[in-house]
């Protein structure tokens, strides 16, 4: 290594992993560490996550990747922070993590969120927030806390998520990160700042005092404290910028820069994204919006839980089974030839709150190949669900990027391009959020002058996928009864409602 080598350090904090990476100059990865993060359940429908133990399991990841490369922490000129969106992570006045943090897949809100819905308060805050109301939300957390855990309620301090409170690790400084802090419900769209009306309508104005200053991506938020740099490796007064949304990282590292691209994120979550240059109003659909890296930008973009998770799931009650096998599995069967459904809601639904996971149309001659056919194809109809919504909004959409652990499958690839009739463009990147992060330390640090510019110094090739006319057919007729299944279960649930009342 060059005497004058310098680096720049991406962190990526998702559901499952976080992961650090270290990136040269011309955007190359000379490393990458992970460690796996453990989800609390301590009741059903709960999803949290010890800060603590987060915090460490951060400090000693980036520890790990500076021995592994032996890259000394003077040679990193900036750290950048990718992670999920939406949870709860707070602190108490005396700055001491209060309680678990809380994440996105939780759904202890439910009834708040369900009754918010009965009163209309979704529809009250959408021309002002662009946000759909969801149990992960900070809004809806807030609001079970203050209902459920008084004193907890009372003792918040400051109101963060995932890479802010991270990133108040790093550097003791205080702040939520635009991108992500945008999507939170607490957020005034076309103002771009808190709103104080946002927390009366949703009934949790006491936590006005503890929203921390909105920072953007590439702002140099804090430096390295001693403190940190003790247990991780890194040199005190090290920059740290306020960091990335983990769809807004994608989006970035997948190359969206105009309308005629959409991005298909493939994970826990089921994510597609675009890049609008300004808000519309009145549009079809409630579309989340947030806001993107470049000034005037949103990330428009629908989600559900509803992806490759259902996939891991299912495979973890078959642990002796490759993702090779489960390739060769699908492929030995015919395209949409099976009668079999499955519907990807094991996490949460994009139909209805009270939609549930399952198979139907089970029979004795299906075998195990079929069961992961039809988890395929479900998590590819779910997708669907959003990408025909967000065609409407970008309605001269050429290709579709797709980013996540499914894209490793040509097979549930080329079935994603049948379904969708777009070509599919793969791009060649494997951590998305840990170089997102550093593409945004890159910006903070001066490296390069904008986003934008960060996007033209990107080269990576893209590997396509092209759909077949004939499989489109079949996976439409398939398609249309995955439809009717689930308005008839619909129809189920409102009269299991009924009956209840």
């Amino acid at each position: 290594m060059s005497e004058r080598e310098t680096f720049w350090l991406g962190i990526d904090c998702g559901g499952t992993y976080l992961k650090a990476g270290l990136y040269d100059r011309a955007g190359h990865e000379h490393g990458i560490a992970r460690q796996p993060l453990k989800t609390l359940s301590p009741q059903l429908g709960y999803a949290e996550r010890d800060m603590p133990a987060l915090w460490q399991h951060c400090a000693a990841t980036i520890a790990s990747l500076l021995q592994k490369t032996g890259i000394a922490g003077d040679h990193i000129c900036g750290v950048g922070i990718s992670a999920q969106g939406k949870g709860l992570f707070l602190l108490d006045k005396d700055d001491r993590p209060l309680g678990h943090a809380i994440l996105s897949s939780d759904r202890r809100a439910l009834d708040i969120v369900r009754r918010w819905q009965q009163d209309g308060i979704p529809e009250t805050l959408y021309p002002t927030t662009r946000q759909t109301l969801w149990t992960g939300h900070p809004a809806s957390l807030l609001r079970w806390i203050k209902e459920n855990e008084p004193q907890r309620y009372a003792s918040i301090g400051c109101v963060m998520m995932g890479h802010d409170y991270l990133r108040w690790c790093l550097t003791g400084v205080k702040g939520g990160e635009e991108s992500n802090i945008s999507e939170s419900n607490l957020y005034n769209m076309n103002s771009g700042g808190y709103d104080p009306c946002l927390t009366r309508w949703l009934g949790i104005s006491e936590i006005d005092h503890a929203l921390p200053p909105v920072m953007g991506s590439a702002e140099i938020c804090g430096e390295i404290t001693a403190q940190a740099a003790a247990l991780t490796g890194l040199t005190a007064g090290t920059p740290v910028v306020g960091g990335l949304f983990d769809v807004v990282s994608t989006a970035l590292c997948a190359g969206l820069q105009d309308e005629h691209t959409l991005n298909a994120v493939m994970g826990t979550w089921a994510v597609t994204s675009g890049i609008a240059h300004g808000l519309r109003h009145h549009e079809k659909h409630p579309y989340v919006y947030g806001r993107y890296v470049n000034d005037g930008e949103y990330i428009v973009h629908e989600a559900s839980p509803t992806s490759s998770g259902n996939l891991e799931w299912l495979t973890a009650q078959w642990p002796d089974l490759s993702f090779a096998q489960i390739n060769a599995a699908v492929a030995s069967l015919p395209k949409a030839g099976s009668d079999l459904l499955f519907l990807p809601f094991l996490y949460g639904s994009n139909a209805g709150l009270e939609m549930t996971s399952g198979f139907y149309g089970m029979q004795a001659m299906h075998s195990r190949a079929h069961l992961l056919q039809a988890v395929f194809e479900g998590v590819v109809f779910s997708h669907m669900t959003h990408l025909n919504r967000m065609r409407e909004r970008f309605n001269d959409v050429r290709a579709l990027r797709v980013t996540g652990g499914p894209a490793h499958s040509d097979v549930w690839m080329q079935m994603l391009a049948d379904v969708s009739g777009l070509p599919l463009e793969l791009p060649q990147l494997e951590e998305t959020g840990c170089f997102g992060a550093a593409l945004a330390a890159q910006v903070g640090t001066g490296l390069h002058t904008s986003f934008h510019a960060a996007q033209r110094s990107l080269t990576y090739s893209l590997r396509t996928f092209t759909p077949d006319p004939d499989a489109q057919a079949a996976y439409q007729r398939k398609y249309h009864r995955y439809q009717i299944l689930i308005e008839a279960l619909q129809g189920f649930h409102a009269r299991i409602k009924e009956h209840t009342l």
